[in-house]
């Protein structure tokens, strides 16, 4: 039985390097290539693949936003290639992926791809510690700076300087700029955690708000307030949210 594969590496000698070496395994079969984040994840979703091999640092988009993406999707096993050590420390703690440091050597990368077939022989499930492996991988230690949103067969990459604020919908969260809203599948408190908390603040349970996003605030009962954002937006804010604004905004 193939097993089917994908490389996402924007380095043409990479890529020949891992197709050169896949050469010892007969049953890896390389369905495609692709030279960045946007055409790997529409090329994962499109062949479904067993395993890939994902650089880390891409154009555009890099590895884990590429990756977090696909949250809710079937995520196929995951060999990283790298160049930047500090990742493979900080990110690789599962049994779930492994990964190859730049420059790759035959003996690692044939390491690598046997401890993959015996994880996808033995069909472990690694769902639940990939999605939190991204999670904490994105950003690399520092706060984001922009968010990566799929629409349909379509990539927008919102960046945090065009954030109005970030509202809480089921599952999902909804992102607002001045002129467009993206519905995105991850929980708001990954936004608390990840954007910086000196320009977003968690005003009410379903809503983090940039700070420097709001024209006004008025009252709406004895313990809640509403927001207007500059856009006309209105946004909920508790007792507390109003607490914490403000202590940012020095009123």
């Amino acid at each position: 039985m193939k097993i089917k594969t994908l490389i996402i590496e924007d380095e043409a000698p990479a890529r020949r390097l891992l197709k050169e070496f896949l050469k010892s395994f007969p049953e890896v079969e390389v369905l495609d290539e692709c030279t960045d984040g946007f055409d790997g994840a529409r090329k994962i979703m499109e062949h479904k693949p067993d395993l890939i091999f994902l650089d880390v640092q891409m154009p555009r988009i890099n590895g884990f936003e590429m990756l977090e993406l696909l949250r809710g999707e079937d995520i196929p096993l995951i060999i990283f290639t790298t160049a930047f050590d500090e990742y493979a420390i900080k990110s690789f703690e599962f049994n779930t992926c492994d990964y190859l440091l730049k420059p790759i050597g035959q003996e690692r990368f044939e390491k690598a791809v046997k401890k993959a077939l015996k994880q996808l022989q033995d069909k472990q499930t690694r769902l639940p510690d990939m999605n939190r492996m991204v999670d904490d991988a994105l950003g690399g230690g520092k706060y984001l700076d922009r968010i990566v949103i799929r629409s349909g067969s379509n990539i927008h990459v919102v960046y945090c300087e065009d954030l109005l604020c970030i509202e809480a919908s089921d599952d999902y969260v909804i992102v607002h700029t001045a002129g467009d809203q993206w519905v995105k599948k991850q929980t708001l408190k990954f936004y608390e955690d990840k954007l910086d908390p000196r320009e977003f603040v968690r005003v009410h349970r379903s809503f983090l708000v940039k700070a420097s996003s709001i024209s006004r605030i008025e009252p709406y009962s004895k313990d809640a307030y509403i927001a207007i954002l500059h856009n006309g937006m209105k946004v909920s804010v508790s007792k507390a949210g109003y607490s914490k604004l403000k202590e940012i905004m020095n009123f």
